[in-house]
């Protein structure tokens, strides 16, 4: 696995104290995002995903595994190693207040962000913040508005523009388009691609949203209970997806072409089961709609783990009865134009 300047996990492992015990958030992921691509990351909520995020950053530094960037590895828990890993990777919450300090205006925070600006005048200062307004799409007169004096779009803006103050060589965009409306979603989404396109840098696409992943995403991963099940590039994981788990998030996408109901095929059965005490073999096997629950004759599902046999499966599947390319995600029904409308 090589990223060049981009980034790397190598079996990164997570874990928290939780009430009855340690809580294994992220299981030994490994995940590549070479730089100038975007890797759209996606589950349910409790899959691990921002943890995940997290960990990269250094804000939840991993109990086992490796993170590389270009060609320098982080060992997480150290803080000079955490500081560095500041300046290379930048994570953009869903919230944007969770980034700007109310008491500061725009001008001040993507200062504060950024340490280079300290060993610059004041013209180089208001030079400096005036260009990374220019890059997300906002006027240099945004610079003296506090935040509540910005529309919600515009607040993920400017904590865009605050991460790419320190010039990343990732970013971790964590659900930063999920609160916003649909327009203003769309625009989001057209801005990140420009500036990954002009910049270079490696982007970790966290989202429920999968019209939004297939839009920036050059690879999809999709990861469940801590794990990444299946990996491939987008357009051949979102038409043919080969893990059964994969297969039933994407059947439960409403269509608009079938008066908002799901494509069809294989739905989630029941809730995701306590990460403190995972299901042996198959994580996914007790919810899984061809595993042996409804297959008597699988009982490999729950008693193997398939995980380490997913690199020799296509997608990088862990599974041990992945669909075939065949077996494609049925597709809605096409609904001709009213030509009387």
């Amino acid at each position: 696995m090589s990223t060049g300047s981009g980034l790397a996990l190598y079996d990164v492992t997570v874990r928290h104290h939780g009430p009855l015990g340690p809580i294994t958030a992220v299981d030994r992921v490994s995940l590549d995002v070479p730089r100038g691509t975007t890797v759209g990351l996606v589950g349910e909520s409790g899959s691990g995903k921002s943890t995940l995020a997290r960990a990269v950053v250094g804000l939840d530094p991993p109990c086992a595994g490796r993170i590389t960037v270009g060609e320098r590895e982080y060992g997480g828990r150290r803080t000079a190693d955490r500081r560095r890993l500041g300046r290379q990777v930048q994570l953009v919450f869903q919230d944007p207040d969770t980034a700007l300090d109310p008491r500061m205006t725009v001008r001040q925070s993507i200062a504060e962000a950024a340490g280079a600006f300290v060993r610059m005048d004041r013209r180089g200062r208001e030079q400096r913040v005036g260009e990374l307004l220019e890059l997300v799409g906002l006027d240099a007169d945004c610079a003296g508005r506090l935040p509540r004096q910005l529309s919600g779009g515009q607040r993920q803006r400017v904590a865009v523009a605050r991460a790419l103050a320190v010039d990343p060589a990732v970013l971790i965009a964590d659900e930063i388009t999920s609160a916003l409306d649909m327009s203003v979603r769309a625009a989001m989404l057209i801005m990140l691609r420009d500036l990954q396109r002009r910049m270079g840098f490696a982007m970790l696409f966290i989202s429920h949203d999968l019209a939004a992943v297939r839009h920036v995403s050059d690879a999809v991963a999709v990861m469940y209970l801590g794990r990444i099940v299946e990996t491939a590039a987008t357009e051949s994981l979102l038409s043919g997806p080969r893990h059964p788990y994969t297969r039933a998030l994407l059947s439960a996408v409403p269509s608009l072409h079938a008066g908002g109901r799901p494509a069809g095929g294989p739905l989630l059965a029941g809730e995701a089961p306590d990460p403190a005490s995972p299901p042996a073999g198959c994580r996914f096997h007790p919810r899984c709609p061809v595993g042996p629950d409804r297959h008597p004759g699988r009982d490999v599902c729950a008693a193997r783990d398939p995980q380490r046999d997913a690199a020799r499966q296509p997608h990088r599947t862990a599974c041990h009865f992945p669909y075939s390319a065949d077996d494609r995600l049925p597709q809605p029904r096409r609904v001709p134009p009213d030509v009387n409308g």
